[in-house]
Formats: structure tokens, C-alpha cells, sequence
């Protein structure tokens, strides 16, 4: 039978999806999962799955995953991280754009009929609104989005500073922007701030209301990476304050967002949006390719070696459960064997073996082939070169 993968977030259909409404038979049979950001994992969900070798993230963060339980047994975690990055710095400058331009208020004060004709009336309902030009935007974290919205930034005529820890130097010359090494240097210089990395115990509430406070007087904020980036609590103090003079968030500590609950509801000055900044037809359809495709190097290939994306690659130990588990009750197209080459065709075997070849193929499966000898151009000692036997080369010239 063909191994069962599941897509999480449509088996827990129905309201906020859970585990608890996922079918025993994806919880017995399934051996890969995809999902979304719509469903978590912990590892007492992760213990449910009888049959689970991996789980792909259709998407590039993976928090609302426990990866160090899922290596721990024996599941490998995936992300597509590269799907959704052109939309996701559209939609982060569209977010920059507007708390700059102030465009969102504007078309309210219009919608409530505002009239906005004096000097004096256009000046009131656009107040806050600022010349781009000049500016500074600080990009927290410098991966493939935070580059992106760096290149776009810059045709704006934003100056544009970085702050990542984890990239090495140098990259910063080929964009032609600064990089400072402090979290509190890029705060300080920054007029707007945009987060673009993951989240991850370290950085949990990396905005808070002691980093907003060692931001500049009135700079903008903007988080389309992941809610638990920034305390909200924080964020609508400095909003009702004016430390903050703007703020746009895609994601949110709590999701899906409403503006009826929460320590947002009454804070001015913010723009939120449903996460959707990675969203268009393209990137779905991406997203969902390349998910499908990382599945099938797990089913077709040894996990994690295979797997282009794992990100939990150091949490997998020799202990773990699939490790004890018969070789033959494991799907054989999950563990390298899923080829069922014709005698004779069972890889390149360096220099031709002329005998029959009797081993394992990966995956526990006996083999007997017999190969035929291969003559390889690498392997044959050149006419000019002598053999590991002497030089025993014959020389026309002396024929």
C-alpha cells in the first residue's frame, strides 16, 4: 500500500484545529504530515502518531513545532523557506509605506466624512506623516526576507542598518547597506524597525518595554515575522504613550487576531493584518510543490540525510524509537529502498565489479544483481602515467 500523508490543518477541521480532531487513522497510519501555521505540535501530540517519520511546515517558520521532541523521536521537521519571500517584503515595504504616508487613517477620515479641504484640516488628519527619504529602517535578522525588504527599501531612499547575529560578515558589501553588531546600536539608530526572524526561546518578547524604550522617540514599528516577537502589552503602552508613533503587525501573540480582545484593542496608531503577508496565488502553489516535494525525498530517501529543509537535524539521536524498530516493519519507501533496480542497475560500483554483488540496499532489503564490468575513464591508468605496480607503460616509439 502507498504510505499515508496527511494535511493536519484539513484532518482537524472544524473551528481552531487540534489534535484531538484528527483521525486515529492519520494518528496510526500516517508516516509524513503537512501543516500550516493553523495547528501546534508538542511532544505530547508529536507521542500520539504511530508511524510519523516527518512533518513538513508549509512555510518558513516552525514554532508552533516542538523540533527537539519531534528529532528526539525520530520525526524529522521541514520548512519551505524561500516560497513566500518576495511577497512577504512586498508586504512588509506596504506596511512601511503606509505608517510613513499615513494611508490607512487618511481613507478612514474619509469613510467617517472627515472634510479635509484648509491647509489647516489637511494638516490635522495627515499629522504623523513623514518624508521617507533620509530615514533609517533597522532590519531585525538578515535572511532571504530581511535582504528582500533591504533591496526594496533602498530604491525608497531608506538608509538601511542590520542587526543579525547568526550571518556571517561581508554580506552587507554586496547590498550596499550598514551593519552594526548590538541590538541597542540598531534601536537607537533606527527611525523604523521591522522584525524578520525566527522565533525561538531566546528571542521571545525580543520587543519589549525595555528594548522600546531604548528606541527612538516616535519610530515606527513593523513585525511580519512571528507574534511572540513582540510584547503586546509593551507595544500598546508605547502607542498610547507616543514612543511609538506607529506600528504594523502581520502576526500576533495571539491568533487569529481580533481587535474586540486583547492589549491591542484600544491602542492607537497600528495597523494589523490577518498574517497574511506571504500570501498570493503563486507562493500557495509554491509552498505547496515544494512541501510535496520534500515529502517524497523522505519517502525516497534515508531520513534526514535526504531532506534539503530539516531543521532538527542535531536533535536526532541513535536511541530514538525508529531506531529499535524492525527493519521490515517500516514502509520500504521510507528508508531508501523504494527503487527495485533491474539486475545489473544498482548504482555505479567505482571500477566494474565483474563478480555478482550480494549486500543491502538501504532500507534492509536483500539484493543479489550481478553487474556487469564498467570501464571508468578515472579509474584506467593514463597512457602517461605509471600504474601503483611500476611503470610498466608501453611506448609506441619504442615498438
Amino acid at each position: 500500500p502507498r504510505p499515508l500523508v496527511a494535511l493536519l490543518d484539513w484532518a482537524a477541521r472544524g473551528g481552531a484545529p487540534t489534535l484531538c480532531s484528527v483521525p486515529t487513522q492519520v494518528l496510526n497510519e500516517a508516516v509524513g504530515a503537512m501543516m500550516y501555521h493553523t495547528i501546534t505540535l508538542t511532544r505530547e501530540d508529536l507521542e500520539k502518531f504511530k508511524a510519523l517519520r516527518v512533518i513538513v511546515r508549509i512555510g518558513s517558520g516552525y514554532d508552533n513545532v516542538d523540533i527537539k521532541a519531534a528529532g528526539e523521536l525520530g520525526i524529522a521537521v521541514c520548512n519551505i523557506p524561500s516560497a513566500a519571500v518576495e511577497e512577504t517584503a512586498d508586504s512588509t515595504v506596504c506596511h512601511i509605506l503606509n505608517l510613513y504616508r499615513r494611508n490607512t487613517w487618511l481613507y478612514q477620515a474619509l469613510r467617517e466624512g472627515t472634510r479635509v479641504q484648509s491647509v489647516e484640516q489637511i494638516r490635522e488628519v495627515a499629522s504623523g506623516a513623514a518624508r521617507i527619504r533620509g530615514e533609517t529602517l533597522g532590519l531585525i535578522g538578515f535572511g532571504r526576507t530581511g535582504q528582500a525588504v533591504a533591496v526594496r527599501a533602498k530604491a525608497f531612499g531608506f538608509s538601511v542598518i542590520f542587526y543579525d547575529p547568526y550571518l556571517q560578515d561581508g554580506i552587507e558589501r554586496s547590498l550596499g547597506v550598514q551593519r552594526v553588531y548590538t541590538l541597542q546600536d540598531l534601536l537607537y539608530q533606527s527611525d523604523c524597525v521591522s522584525l524578520h526572524c525566527n522565533l525561538n526561546e531566546h528571542n521571545h518578547h525580543l520587543i519589549n518595554d525595555f528594548t522600546i524604550k531604548q528606541m527612538r522617540q516616535g519610530a515606527f514599528l513593523v513585525n511580519a515575522a512571528r507574534g511572540g516577537l513582540v510584547d503586546e502589552k509593551a507595544l500598546a503602552q508605547a502607542l498610547k504613550e507616543g514612543r511609538i508613533r506607529g506600528a504594523a503587525l502581520d502576526v500576533h501573540e495571539s491568533e487569529p487576531f481580533s481587535f474586540a480582545q486583547g492589549p491591542l484593542k484600544d491602542a492607537p496608531n497600528l495597523i494589523c493584518t490577518p498574517h497574511t503577508a506571504w500570501y498570493s496565488e503563486q507562493a500557495s502553489l509554491e509552498m505547496r510543490e515544494a512541501a510535496a516535494t520534500e515529502i517524497r525525498r523522505a519517502i525516497t530517501g534515508r531520513i534526514p540525510e535526504s531532506l534539503r529543509n530539516c531543521v532538527n537535524k542535531e536533535f536526532f539521536v541513535t536511541s530514538a524509537p525508529w531506531s529499535v524498530i524492525d527493519q521490515q516493519a517500516i514502509h520500504p519507501e521510507l528508508n531508501g529502498a523504494t527503487y527495485r533496480y533491474p539486475p545489473g542497475i544498482v548504482g555505479v560500483a567505482p571500477g566494474g565489479l565483474p563478480a555478482a554483488m550480494e549486500g543491502i540496499i538501504p532500507g534492509g532489503i536483500p539484493v543479489t544483481h550481478n553487474l556487469p564490468t564498467v570501464a571508468h575513464p578515472s579509474q584506467a591508468p593514463s597512457p602517461n602515467q605509471p600504474t601503483k605496480h611500476g611503470d610498466n607503460r608501453e611506448h609506441p616509439n619504442e615498438q
